[in-house]
């Protein structure tokens, strides 16, 4: 008659014994084979595995690169002139060889809308990046430094809360491009970022200011600065990655908000001005014309809304996907 304890650690699998003697380290012989090369993912990587699975964001992403593409290559979308027009095609209305028809002065109005996307987008691209960057770093000085220096800042951002962000824009380009002045296409354009720039730092700012005074305090900053990690390394390193999620999202959202803060300047008519083609310049063309054409104010108006439709609808799927309350 064999002995119960000898029969028992013959039918122990050699799986599951330890590699070494005395040593009690579990081994992943008994997890499946794709659970063994899985790697942890950050925040990141948790909000793309989200983003993939949102119609939402697809659509919204197709037609933001449909108009980053038409931005950058319009030739791709349409031969016609888009500056140049024959009065005797005036107000003609749309057709086979004309899709949207042709404006006051004969001009291919699906010319100019393919071609009005270049200064919308990258005005709201440039304007963007510089209010993100600007603002951004306000915010991680005022929030790391903390003392007299986030007080300077506060109250800074503070003065520019104060002022109309429509009435603003007009005193700033009404001085530097009003009737009496010859700026170039650049310099216009140059100028409209600025002023929006200028104008809507102070919402960034506190943004990252309030994610930066969340997170400074964690163990991990208390670790890196007691390993003597220098200041420039803990906020390169460790804060600003963590603080970077508002940003993306407001960021996102801010894009489509300049694309229309461009068309209402145009439109106003001290932001960009003809020979530019602008969604906001042929919207304002077409306001006398909205009762005998109604096509001439349609197809920009269009546009325009979808531009800055996807811009909003990728914004608030970026956001659902960040925030792990919302998943």
């Amino acid at each position: 008659m064999s002995d119960p304890s000898t029969a028992s650690i013959v039918s122990t699998p050699p799986a599951t014994m330890p590699t070494e003697a005395g040593s009690g380290a579990p081994t992943n012989a008994g997890l499946p084979e794709n659970a063994k090369k899985q790697k942890p993912r950050g925040l990141l990587g948790d909000a793309w595995r989200d983003l993939r699975r949102k119609p939402l964001f697809w659509i919204s992403a197709t037609f933001i690169l449909l108009f980053v593409v038409m931005a950058a290559f319009p030739s791709l979308f349409t031969s016609g002139d888009a500056v140049n027009g024959a009065l005797g095609r005036s107000r003609v209305e749309p057709s086979s060889s004309a899709w949207f028809g042709y404006d006051v002065q004969g001009r291919d109005v699906y010319a100019r809308v393919i071609y009005g996307a270049r200064a919308s987008i990258v005005v709201a691209l440039l304007s963007t990046i510089l209010t993100l960057l600007f603002g951004g770093a306000m915010g991680i000085i005022a929030g790391y430094r903390g003392g007299w220096v986030d007080a300077v800042l506060s109250r800074i951002a503070d003065i520019f809360f104060g002022l109309p962000f429509v009435l603003g824009a007009i005193v700033i380009l009404t001085t530097f491009n009003g009737s009496g002045t010859d700026n170039g296409e650049w310099t216009i354009m140059g100028l409209v970022i600025l002023s929006l720039t200028v104008l809507s730092w102070p919402v960034v700012m506190r943004l990252m200011r309030s994610s930066v005074l969340a997170t400074k305090e964690a163990d991990y900053i208390v670790a890196a600065r007691a390993l003597g990690a220098g200041t420039g390394r803990i906020i390169l390193k460790h804060l600003l990655p963590n603080c970077l999620a508002p940003l993306l999202v407001y960021g996102t959202i801010m894009v489509g908000s300049f694309i229309g803060a461009e068309a209402t300047l145009s439109f106003l008519g001290i932001g960009l001005k003809s020979p530019v083609v602008s969604w906001g310049i042929m919207i304002s063309e077409a306001q006398n014309y909205i009762r005998v054409s109604p096509f001439l104010l349609f197809f920009p108006s269009a546009f325009l809304v979808i531009a800055v439709l996807s811009f909003v609808m990728l914004g608030e799927a970026v956001r659902e996907a960040l925030d792990p309350k919302l998943r």
